[in-house]
């Protein structure tokens, strides 16, 4: 009997004890598993922190890197300028086989200021918006006509006044626009005097025949030859004909349109249009636009800073 009761003892004290050793087991293993989830949460939070600070920097030096791109485009490089190699005294082909012209030599100043390699690049005046567009030239700098075209081109300020007119023969007896009723005109194609006369169907209504031709010195051979009785261009670049022809041609006092000249750049071209615009105003103000352009006029007829 006492052995069976000590055994009952031992196996109730053995049941205890496992039962006492399986709650301190639990207990442990519960408060291990709250310790890892605790050091999990930290490593998650430390490492989401360390990833939003990778994507901060990269967006930073992404917004830095863009920046420089943007000033780069602006100074250094290549300034490639598109003409019309066929309107002097603005763009030309010298009688040495070069680029040459009043815009040409402002544009080579420019460059230089801004530390760019200036490269002149003639296009076909109706091409002139894809030259610019798929990025083949930089801007349209050649006697630009910006009336009519304002929301067209991100544009510089207007840099020269100038007006549409026409040219005739001394002596051909056409004296105000209203002798041109039945006469033969030449024109360039989609330049500023053909816009200027689209606006005036009144007038151009009254031609004989209106002709678009290629440039203007084809126009002039044809006032030359008796071809055509008049040509409708602009003032500045017709001046400059007559007196380079030493010919016996005209202006009518009666003017077509008024305006100014302005560079064309690509629209939303806002970074390089400002530096050029920069570059302009020093020459301006330090008199190198006023020189170039009494090489090319006999005066200053620029209007920057005036």
């Amino acid at each position: 009997m006492k052995k069976k009761m000590l055994c009952m003892v031992l196996g109730t004290a053995l049941a205890a004890a496992m039962i006492s050793g399986c709650g301190s087991s639990g207990n442990g293993e519960t408060k291990a598993a709250t310790e890892a989830s605790k050091t999990s949460e930290a490593a998650t939070t430390e490492a989401t922190s360390s990833e939003a600070a990778a994507t901060e920097a990269a967006s930073d030096a992404g917004t830095t890197e863009a920046a420089s791109s943007e000033a780069a485009a602006a100074t250094g490089g290549t300034f490639t300028v598109g003409f019309d190699q066929d309107f002097p005294p603005m763009g030309f082909v010298g009688d040495d086989g070069e680029f040459t012209g009043f815009d040409l030599a402002a544009a080579a100043e420019v460059a230089k200021r801004l530390g760019k390699e200036v490269k002149y690049q003639p296009i076909a005046w109706d091409a002139k918006d894809m030259e610019l567009n798929s990025g083949t030239i930089d801007c349209i700098w050649n006697g630009f006509t910006m009336n009519g075209r304002e929301d067209d081109y991100t544009w510089s300020d207007p840099y020269m006044k100038n007006d549409q007119v026409i040219v005739v023969k001394a002596d051909a007896g056409i004296e105000t626009l209203a002798d041109l009723a039945g006469k033969v005109v030449d024109v360039q194609t989609d330049s500023s005097a053909q816009a200027a006369l689209n606006d005036k169907p009144e007038l151009s209504g009254s031609f004989g025949q209106l002709i678009t031709v290629a440039d203007y010195n084809t126009a002039f051979m044809d006032l030359e030859s008796g071809a055509v009785d008049a040509i409708a261009m602009d003032n500045v670049v017709a001046s400059y004909q007559i007196q380079k022809r030493n010919a016996d041609f005209k202006v009518l006092d009666e003017a077509i349109a008024a305006e100014e000249y302005g560079i064309g750049f690509k629209k939303g071209n806002d970074e390089l249009k400002d530096a050029v615009q920069k570059a302009l105003e020093e020459m301006a103000a330090d008199g190198t636009l006023a020189n170039i352009s009494n090489e090319w006029f006999g005066k200053d007829i620029t209007i920057i800073g005036k």
